[in-house]
């Protein structure tokens, strides 16, 4: 049983709003979404820690927002004024510790992973 699912993905135009969710069936102190595009390396986009402290990349900045709700284990990822260079699979990832929960952790230190959801936006 995989540990995180994302839902919510689709197609938008560019400056619309979608919102992923990630349900998880383990609780984890920091939780994050990354994205992948052919022939690029996965980054990561935004993280949140237990506390609710948010990091996110220069790019989304002012645009997309991350939240979890600890009561029931879901993340959430609130994409605003899209552009089609947001166009890319969206991950959920999260791991046991709790350390640096920031944007600049790598991939590597990720414990769970989801199967991603696909997000096109359209100019």
């Amino acid at each position: 049983q995989r540990q995180l699912e994302e839902a919510g993905g689709g197609s938008v135009q560019a400056g619309g709003s979608l919102t992923l969710s990630c349900a998880a069936s383990v609780y984890t102190p920091c939780m994050s979404w990354f994205r992948a595009t052919p022939g690029k390396e996965r980054e990561a986009v935004a993280a949140i820690d237990s506390e609710g402290q948010t990091s996110y990349i220069d790019s989304v900045k002012g645009r997309f927002s991350i939240s979890r709700d600890n009561a029931d284990n879901t993340l959430y990822l609130q994409m605003n004024l899209v552009k089609p260079e947001d166009t890319a699979m969206y991950y959920c990832a999260a791991r046991r510790n709790w350390w640096a929960c920031t944007v600049a952790a790598g991939q590597s230190v990720f414990d769970y992973w989801g199967q991603g959801t696909l997000v096109t936006v359209s100019s």
